[in-house]
């Protein structure tokens, strides 16, 4: 079992907001794939398809962002699943422009709190990452604030363009081709 995760802060107060990317993309995976989540009573809200013939588990927390490692340590330990092969995160990137897609193999947090408690939780940097880029903070502008607002329309246009690329590079990180998919969609794009 793949478990893929977005990150994401619940409630309405949060929706469509730049940290809330990840949740945007597992809704956008469940929509295709027919898929419904169900509260798993592991601090997750969990919903099970087959990608490609393999078996998935999209997750979206019910934790807080900074506490997303409960709920991700959570799934991984009730499915089993090793997280430095069997766990994808999405999430979003201040340091990527808006629009830019990055497929991590492992890495740090890169002061991404939903990441460090991920990192500290299933006590590895060795999962793979899907990474949105949602821009810099304007000069002058408290971060948290930032990532807690909303997409201008052409920021929500290059967004949908990158999960766009992210729908299609799923499948070849899913069956193991992570090495194709970075070199094919991690690539600058220019908008």
């Amino acid at each position: 079992m793949i478990v893929v995760v977005g990150l994401g802060n619940p409630g309405l107060r949060y929706a469509k907001t730049r940290h809330n990317v990840g949740f945007m993309m597992i809704d956008r995976l469940m929509k295709k794939y027919s898929v419904k989540l169900k509260d798993n009573k592991k601090k997750a809200l969990v919903g099970v398809c087959t990608i490609d013939g393999q078996k998935v588990a999209l997750v979206k927390p019910l934790t807080f962002m900074n506490a997303s490692g409960n709920a991700v340590s959570a799934v991984m330990e009730f499915y089993r699943a090793d997280p430095e092969t069997e766990l994808i995160v999405l999430c979003d990137d201040v340091s990527l422009p808006p629009g830019t897609l990055r497929i991590r193999k492992k890495g740090s947090a890169g002061g991404h709190n939903g990441l460090k408690d991920i990192i500290a939780k299933c006590h590895t940097e060795g999962f793979t990452r899907i990474k949105f880029g949602v821009g810099e903070a304007p000069e002058g502008m408290d971060l948290a604030n930032y990532v807690l607002g909303r997409f201008s329309l052409q920021e929500r246009k290059q967004l949908e363009e990158a999960m766009e690329r992210a729908e299609e590079a799923l499948p070849m990180i899913l069956q193991g081709d992570i090495d194709r998919a970075m070199n094919r969609f991690n690539e600058k794009q220019k908008h």
